[in-house]
């Protein structure tokens, strides 16, 4: 509800791929305009990251899952993690 329209506003996307409750590492794929922009870190790091950080105590970090690597699976939505 939050960091995913912040993203839109830039013609970007952001879906979310994982969860690992262990190392506390969150994975999206970026998409849209954020493919190969070179503000994307800066966004996720700083913005993304960190309002995660900021809602989900347990987050330490989140990674990036390169954008060719799941071609074939539909995009989940933020939605999954409400």
């Amino acid at each position: 509800q939050r960091i995913r329209p912040m993203v839109m506003e830039d013609g970007g996307d952001i879906h979310f791929r994982s969860w690992n409750p262990v190392s506390g590492v969150v994975t999206v794929q970026l998409s849209g305009s954020c493919v190969g922009c070179p503000s994307s870190l800066v966004t996720l790091k700083h913005g993304v990251e960190q309002m995660l950080k900021h809602y989900i105590p347990e987050v330490n970090s989140v990674e990036e899952m390169p954008d060719d690597s799941d071609k074939d699976d539909r995009a989940m939505s933020w939605k999954t993690m409400d």
